[in-house]
Parts: C-alpha cells; structure tokens; sequence
C-alpha cells in the first residue's frame, strides 16, 4: 500500500505570480512525476512594492502536495524570505535563487544586509561548481549581481556573494595581489592598476596597501568596473 506525505515549500517573490511559479519550480525539480493540478497555494502575503524600493515587501505563498512517502526527499527551503526584506536584498536573493537552481545546486542561501552591503551566502557540502576555478565563477556571479544593482536601484547596494569561506580566501589572495603590485611599481616606478573590484575588496586592498610605507592608492573608473591604481607615495 503506497503511503503519502505532504510536503510543503515556502517562497516569495516580486508577485504572487512569481512567488507561485518559484513554489513550482522547486517541488517539480525534486518530484519530476509532479502534476501541477496536485499542488495547493495558501497566499501568505500579496507583497507591497513601496515608493522607490521604500517599504518593500515580497509576496509569499505556501505551496503543498501529498507525494509518494518513498520518494519523498528533505525540502532545502532557500526562497523564503523575511517579511521586512528590502528591495535590494530580495533582487539578489531573487538572482542567486535562480543561479542555484540553473547549477542544480543544492545548498541554503542567507541573505543578510548591513552597512550599504548585501551578502549573499550559500552554504553546502559541494560548492565546487558555484567557485569555479580560481573563483572565475562566483566572481562573474558577484559581478552580474552588481551590474544589476547599479543598473536598477537609484542609490545600488554593494553585492557580495560567497560559498563556505570563499571571500575569506579571496582576502588572503588579495593581500597578495596588493603585495605584488607595490612590488612592481617599486621596481618600474610606474602606476599598477589592478583588475575591477567591488568597493568591498578594493577596500581590503587599499587597506593592505596603505599598511605598507612609501605606497598610495586611488580608485579610478565607473561601477561596476571601478579598480584600484597603485603608486609610489612621493608624499606630495
């Protein structure tokens, strides 16, 4: 005799639409066999967009189905979102959501705002795939996730996107970049200017950079592809 239980899953999104089609995505990508018709909405909340981003609310719906017990698997629940989430943060919940499920990847997703930053972070047991090599991917990930802010919100949060202590790395391998930059311009006398960075990592660059005597830095270029020059400090 088949034994079922229900499952239920929690999403938000711009609409109710949205937050519908995200509910099923999710339950779909877990029960391939899933008929649509099966699956029953209760609207938590219809959302309010708020003037200017100003009092931003996603909408959230719940979404259940009674599956076959054996074929039942845990929910990973990442499209949930706090009822006070801001504008800005639900865009990159919203953009790492769907970047998560394009990889098949799965992992949990914390947003948290602080500062003018908002810090996506995913959390799992084989995030491989979402770094990339050398960082290449989540890298262009943050990029994108930047390059949409900047592009939609009139006064753009900082993005930053990590993967189980990757940006922490990325500091140690910052610090070593700054380290060979004021390397080179010692010996050539000459400007180095380093590869677009997020204000984030250019501030942990010239941060490590101004530690180091007779050195000076600057940021040079228009988000999102602001970077840093490195100079010698003449002391003008």
């Amino acid at each position: 005799m088949t034994e079922y239980e229900r499952v239920e899953v929690e999403t938000s999104g711009e609409t109710v639409g949205e937050a519908r089609w995200a509910a099923l995505h999710e339950l779909e990508r877990r029960f391939p066999a899933l008929h649509r018709d099966d699956v029953q909405f209760v609207v938590l909340s219809e959302g309010e967009r708020g003037l200017l981003g100003v009092g931003y609310q996603p909408a959230r719906v719940l979404a259940s189905v009674e599956v076959d017990s054996a074929a039942a698997q845990p929910v990973v629940v990442r499209h949930s979102a706090p009822v006070d989430e801001s504008a800005a943060a639900a865009r990159v919940r919203d953009l790492l959501t769907r970047v998560l499920d394009a990889l098949a990847i799965e992992g949990g997703l914390e947003i948290v705002e602080r500062d003018g930053v908002v810090t996506g972070t995913v959390t799992g047991t084989d995030l491989g795939l979402l770094i990339g090599k050398h960082g290449q991917t989540i890298d262009a990930i943050q990029y994108l996730a930047n390059a949409i802010m900047h592009r939609r919100e009139e006064e753009p949060a900082e993005v930053v996107v990590d993967a189980e202590g990757y940006r922490k790395r990325r500091e140690r391998t910052l610090h070593e970049v700054a380290v060979k930059a004021t390397a080179e311009a010692a010996s050539t006398g000459r400007d180095v200017a380093l590869e677009p960075m997020t204000s984030v990592e250019r501030k942990i660059v010239h941060t490590k950079v101004q530690s180091m005597a007779g050195f000076a830095t600057a940021s040079e270029g228009a988000e999102p592809n602001r970077y840093v020059v490195v100079r010698l400090d003449h002391g003008e």
